[in-house]
């Protein structure tokens, strides 16, 4: 009974030292630093990963996130020194570099935030107020954003906070203003349309009189060229048939009679009312072509052979 009792006994001071030891003992990772509290005063700052110790049930361990953290701003309407409204989007990158200091004037990473953002704002309205529009959207942002960046370190380095970077991420009109710079640009961009359009149309005219002058030019010289070479044609033709007409008057009154039976005797609804004996047909008849008293008439005598 008594060894039942004895071990029972040392069983539970075991487990007691167990859960003692136990909490005892706290981790430390790579990425965290931790403050080990006693009754709400830190005692000791612990930035090395691995394994510690603490007091068991007086002593507790806060943990600081020791990687680079984002902020990010919510947009703000800035006005410039040239009296412009600028949207402005930032955002900073920090981190925790003195944890005890951090940990003694915000205690949280969510103070942290709300309070670097205040600095934020304060520093973006003060260097880009002192600013002209262009200097902030063209000409001078990296020397801005290393202005804000340096103020803002400066007002976060009491509260043991390291800032890495700060920046605009952009900076613009506001919708009401980027609406009227739009219908500015609709506007000016029409206008060139439309005088791009009236130079063509009055361009298009000019080629279009020119081709036209140019045709009708064209047109009378060859005209002109034709009647030159049509009556040369018709002198040539009529000094053929004069000389053909000098050769054989004959052939050259019959070719002239046949040619009037193909434009006289052609097929449709011409007509002809002639005396059959008219001279118009005098081929009809006669080979030779004369009419009927010409060839009753007797040949004239053959002429007589010279004397030997």
């Amino acid at each position: 009974m008594k060894l039942n009792l004895i071990g029972g006994t040392l069983a539970v001071l075991a487990l007691l030292a167990l859960i003692i030891a136990y909490g005892a003992l706290f981790t430390v990772h790579q990425t965290e630093q931790a403050i080990v509290v006693r009754f709400g005063e830190p005692i000791r700052v612990v930035e090395a990963p691995g394994l510690n110790f603490k007091m068991p049930l007086l002593d507790s361990v806060i943990t600081i996130d020791r990687r680079i953290l984002d902020l990010e701003n919510p947009a703000q309407e800035v006005i410039a020194a040239d009296g412009e409204r600028l949207v402005v989007d930032a955002f900073a990158r920090y981190r925790v570099v003195d944890p005890l200091k951090f940990y003694q004037s915000i205690g949280a990473i969510e103070g942290a935030n709300s309070r670097l953002s205040g600095f934020l704002n304060s520093a973006l309205r003060r260097v880009l107020g002192s600013s002209r529009k262009i200097e902030i959207v063209r000409d001078r942002r990296a020397q801005l954003m290393a202005e804000v960046r340096r103020q803002l370190g400066d007002a976060a380095k009491p509260f043991g906070i390291e800032v890495v970077d700060a920046r605009i991420r952009r900076a613009d009109l506001p919708d009401q203003n980027s609406q009227a710079v739009y219908q500015r640009m609709q506007t000016e961009r029409q206008r060139q349309a439309a005088e791009f359009r009236a130079q063509g149309s009055q361009r298009a005219a000019e080629i279009r009189a020119k081709a036209d002058r140019d045709v009708t030019v064209l047109i009378a010289e060859a005209q002109s060229k034709g009647e030159q070479v049509r009556g040369e044609g018709d002198a040539e033709r009529n000094r053929i048939f004069a000389e053909a007409f000098g050769r054989d008057p004959d052939f050259f009154s019959f070719y002239r009679s046949m040619q009037a039976y193909e434009a006289g005797l052609r097929s449709g609804d011409t007509r002809l009312l002639l005396r059959p004996d008219s001279d118009f047909f005098r081929y009809f008849g006669n080979p030779q072509g004369k009419s009927g008293t010409d060839a009753s008439s007797p040949a004239p005598a053959a002429a007589a052979p010279p004397k030997q």
